[in-house]
């Protein structure tokens, strides 16, 4: 029975603040509605959970998958509310936001909101971030990243019940409409390559499925993968002819053999990889975090680990993974492998004595050298992208997803955002522009004297002459949208909101259950509180001879849930802490210094401010 009259009497409800939630708005409109346009009325008397995303980042990919479970479990008390806020000039194209929710299956309605007036209104710093409204249509809760989908089920489980109990809730079907499947034989292709056949093999990602085409590019083979794969990307072929595949929702690598058919797991748990988990080990007994591509370099596997901002390899000798590069720490820093900074590589490319990678959020072209050094070849951070040819240092991409070694030391560059192939020359320093017109490139291969591009929103491969000369294209340079938080020189307290869940407590069986790391571009915008601690709040020294610049904030709490609170121990074995949750975020605050800016800057990871 779901009806009030029957459900039993809730405990008293915890005191929330209230604040009254903003009004949905947004220019580009409403999708998956059936063309009807909400607002916050017409979902009165239902849980909504507000999700603002950009399909660039995958953290917020992850949380769409956090989401689901929720999504069915409460469907006839819970509305899931997608606003799409974009980061990239690309992202604010309607059509691109379209081609996005039927790309990763996006099953509630999204308000498309390029000029993020929704995500002003709610105060929001960062992709991704919650907000709980309650049936009366009020703000309860608000989290920043991911990991925070056991809190919410928790919230809502609150809320219902409080709810029921003043004849406030409104159950039934919600205002979700699906769109009508188109039929292609690709559908949203990730990357390709050559089999040695002379067959293509490409990965129909949001089919979940591997296709093999004949020569042509067009002509279905075969289809690869019934329930194997989950929105597989990147491939390459291994010394044993098999294919390796990124097995991106899955956090595993496959082998696929085209001789046998056969399909053999070769790294991950299927579970996500977290702080704390290992970082190597067995193959199949350590976490993979949404591997995006694949490359045979230096006798091992290297993958682009896009959701930790991390390189890994896999060694098929002993059957081992491990980190290769990077902190976990988002962002474009150089240097020995494991110092330096990543922002979701997403493309990798082998060419002798160097690994380009395509660096997707910093709009970067990047490699690392046999001495295991990275080095950036083009792209500045995570804020500045365009469409900008010339010399590397001055060039400019956006979000690009894939790299191509060119046969005279160049790599050609799947420019995704800007719908164009890019080429670096390392032996001129110089960027240009190879073709135009091309929906959302995210890979290509070559083949002979042409080069086979992987259009992923036009659903295709597409053959182009490898040009003698390059296109001429107007330069544009762009930065992110969002407003600058107008700061005060000197003292700045940076207050990470973080309240553990109802029924959790804060994990410290070792050590510090949190994590504050702040930096910032540029470097001389920070004289002091730079550098990592475990204090959630700290005082920053704000510089007031910069005028402005991006205060870059990584925090992580862990809790636990507390068997003195009464929270089930679902999931544990009789220990102190059966079941325990990493909430992590990392945040890029442009600021702005003004002599009537704001003295204190409040994150919130979970929980409401109240400072």
């Amino acid at each position: 029975m779901n009806d009030a009259a029957s459900a039993p009497t809730p405990a008293p409800a915890p005191r929330r603040a209230r604040v009254r939630a903003p009004e949905l708005i947004g220019k580009g409109g409403w999708l998956n509605t059936g063309g009807k346009e909400l607002t916050l009325t017409d979902l009165r008397g239902k849980c909504v959970v507000i999700d603002f995303w950009t399909f660039c980042c995958v953290n917020c990919l992850h949380v769409l998958d956090e989401l689901r479970e929720l999504e069915e479990k409460h469907r006839d008390t819970v509305v899931i509310i997608g606003v799409h806020s974009p980061k990239f000039v690309h992202e604010a194209d309607h059509q691109a936001v379209v081609d996005a929710v039927e790309r990763y299956q996006v099953h509630h309605p999204v308000l498309d909101d390029p000029e993020l007036a929704t995500w002003k209104q709610y105060a929001v710093r960062a992709w991704p971030t919650l907000v709980v409204i309650d049936p009366e249509g009020y703000v309860v809760a608000q989290h920043a990243g991911e990991g925070h989908a056991h809190a919410i089920e928790k919230l809502v489980e609150e809320l219902e019940a409080e709810h029921a109990a003043k004849g406030t809730l409104r159950r039934g079907d919600g205002p979700y409409v699906a769109p009508e499947p188109v039929a292609t034989d690709l559908r949203f292709p990730g990357k390709a390559l050559v089999l040695p056949s002379g067959n293509f093999l490409v990965s129909d990602s949001t089919r979940h499925q591997l296709v093999e085409l004949a020569a042509d590019g067009e002509s279905v083979v075969r289809r690869i993968g019934d329930g194997e794969f989950n929105e597989p990307q990147g491939l390459a072929l291994l010394p044993d002819g098999r294919v390796a595949v990124a097995d991106t929702v899955n956090h595993a690598i496959r082998a696929y053999d085209p001789e046998s058919g056969a399909i053999e797991l070769l790294a991950g748990t299927g579970k996500q990889w977290w702080q704390g988990s290992p970082t190597s080990g067995p193959a199949l007994e350590v976490a993979l975090s949404s591997p995006w591509d694949v490359a045979w370099w230096g006798g091992k596997l290297w993958i682009a680990m896009a959701g930790v901002h991390q390189l890994w390899t896999y060694d098929p000798q002993d059957g081992t993974v491990q980190v290769a590069a990077g902190t976990t720490n988002e962002g474009l820093v150089d240097g020995p492998a494991a110092e330096a900074w990543f922002a979701q590589p997403s493309g990798l490319a082998a060419d002798g004595e160097r690994l380009w990678i395509a660096d997707s959020e910093t709009s970067a072209v990047r490699w690392i050298d046999r001495d295991l050094v990275v080095h950036t070849a083009v792209g500045t951070g995570l804020f500045d992208f365009g469409h900008r040819d010339g010399e590397a240092h001055q060039a400019l991409l956006q979000h690009p997803l894939g790299v191509t070694a060119l046969p005279d030391g160049s790599v050609a560059v799947s420019d995704t955002y800007n719908h164009a192939l890019r080429r670096f020359d390392p032996s001129t320093g110089e960027v240009t522009t190879l073709a135009t017109d091309l929906r959302e490139p995210s890979g290509a291969v070559l083949v002979g004297d042409d080069i086979v591009v992987v259009e992923s929103a036009r659903h295709r491969l597409t053959r182009l002459r490898l040009p003698e000369e390059a296109v001429r294209v107007e330069a544009v340079a762009h930065r992110t949208q969002r407003a600058a938080t107008d700061v005060a020189p000197g003292a700045l307290r940076l207050d990470v909101v973080f309240q553990a869940p109802a029924g959790q407590k804060l994990d410290t069986r070792y050590g510090p259950s949190t994590r504050l790391l702040v930096s910032s571009t540029p470097p001389e915008l920070l004289r002091g509180g730079d550098g990592a601690g475990t204090d959630l709040s700290r005082e920053l020294e704000i510089d007031p001879a910069v005028g402005e610049g991006v205060l870059h904030v990584s925090a992580m709490a862990a809790s636990c849930d507390d068997p003195a609170g009464g929270t089930s121990q679902a999931g544990g074995s009789g220990g102190e802490y059966p079941a325990c949750h990493v909430h992590q975020q990392d945040w890029g605050v442009p600021v702005r210094v003004t002599a009537k800016g704001a003295s204190r800057l409040p994150l919130v990871l979970a929980g409401m401010d109240e400072g």
